[in-house]
């Protein structure tokens, strides 16, 4: 959050020697200040300051991977929907910590934080979910909600559950499909800031994905059906006892929520 600095000592000073030499000093035209962010993380208070008015007039999508009733409802998850290539089950439950913290859990979260962060800074957000107790969408739907926003950039929020031994964050980037053809480049220009910005969060970068942290896809419907620049962050392994202290902390939360938001208006301005 963007909060007014008060003014300095020096400029009081200044102010009242004024005074003195012309009887009057008005406090009420003081110089404009540069905003500073709130000390405290919360909801609206996560994201460091963001220069300028970048995100004023954007649309940011937002996609919180699966949904907390996912696992109530296999009749709708497990329906097969297009991927842009094939078919895929509708949506999953996704994964959990060793003791029990679920992804979903996390990603809303995350979202939550980021959502109240752009908003403050004056972006139209638009998430694929308002809750984390349904079931759903579906991950065309999901694809589809952020393309009929016209989104100027996206991001899709997950976690992984792999070995235990392993460690990281890691980067799911779009390969051409015929219908994300345009913005395949942009994707990974904006993949690149966001790796820069996440090395920032303490998290390291995932060496069992990918190469240098960036794994091409070609089988989620997120990234193959995508008409609008996007990235899917895998921000962690969930089933490594560390990279899971980190996933259940509230204060890591906010410092990915902040990341994503310096990668986003980086990338906004390089367009």
């Amino acid at each position: 959050m963007l909060t007014e600095v008060p003014r300095s000592a020096a400029a009081v000073a200044g102010c009242l020697a004024l005074a003195a030499a012309l009887t009057a000093c008005s406090p009420g035209r003081t110089p404009r200040q540069q905003p500073a962010a709130s000390a405290t993380p919360s909801a609206s208070t996560s994201a460091a300051p963001v220069p300028g008015d970048v995100f004023e007039g954007t649309v940011v999508g937002i996609d919180p991977g699966h949904n907390g009733g996912n696992a109530g409802a296999p009749e709708v998850i497990d329906e097969p929907v297009w991927n842009g290539r094939s078919k895929s089950p509708c949506n999953t439950t996704g994964t959990a910590t060793n003791d029990g913290y679920p992804e979903t859990d996390f990603t809303w979260a995350v979202a939550t934080k980021l959502a109240a962060d752009l908003r403050e800074s004056g972006a139209k957000v638009v998430m694929t979910r308002d809750s984390n107790d349904g079931v759903g969408p579906c991950i065309d739907e999901r694809a589809k909600i952020i393309n009929d926003a016209k989104a100027d950039v996206a991001i899709d929020i997950h976690a992984d559950g792999a070995a235990a031994s392993e460690r990281g964050y890691s980067l799911l980037i779009p390969v051409p499909s015929g219908t994300n053809d345009e913005i395949v480049q942009p994707s990974r220009r904006y993949a690149e800031l966001l790796r820069t910005e996440m090395g920032k969060t303490g998290m390291p970068l995932a060496s069992y994905l990918g190469k240098g942290g960036f794994v091409e896809r070609d089988d989620l419907a997120g990234l193959n059906l995508t008409t609008v620049p996007q990235v899917l962050l895998e921000t962690g392994n969930m089933r490594n006892a560390a990279d899971a202290r980190l996933l259940k902390s509230d204060r890591f939360q906010a410092k990915v929520a902040a990341a994503i938001e310096r990668a986003m208006a980086a990338y906004l301005r390089s367009r």
